[in-house]
């Protein structure tokens, strides 16, 4: 009877943990589901938002990773680091001429979700746009 019980929980413990998309089009480990990112919208160009949120990612942890994804059709940059043991994903897209988004997502080691950390980072970079 213990077996059991043993192989049932072992069994819906791998069926709780999978594979989730990340803000930059990519894949990670997930343990917890739900909503795990952040976006906000400014009238800046892409490149100013970029170097927004990259300041503030160097501020805070350490750059892992940049790239352009090759797939999409706007002009869009993703990086990726690490802030606080957390793997953090930011994507700048722009939205139109005058309009640019940045997604901010943000893990721990075991796949569960930051939104602390997501939230902290994307008003960061908000306010690193106003100086």
């Amino acid at each position: 009877m213990k077996k059991t019980i043993f192989a049932f929980l072992a069994a819906a413990a791998l069926i709780g943990t999978g594979c989730v998309s990340t803000v930059s089009d990519t894949h990670t480990f997930a343990s917890s589901f739900g909503q795990d990112s952040m976006a906000g919208r400014y009238q800046r160009t892409p490149e100013q938002v970029y170097a927004a949120a990259l300041s503030v990612i160097q501020s805070n942890g350490v750059l892992v990773k940049e790239y352009v994804p090759h797939d999409s059709t706007n002009v869009v940059r993703s990086l990726e680091a690490k802030v606080d043991q957390r793997t953090v994903w930011v994507r700048v897209a722009s939205v139109d001429t005058t309009t640019t988004q940045v997604d901010v997502q943000a893990r721990t080691k075991y796949g569960f979700r930051d939104q602390n950390l997501t939230h902290e980072l994307e008003k960061e970079i908000a306010i690193q746009l106003t100086r």
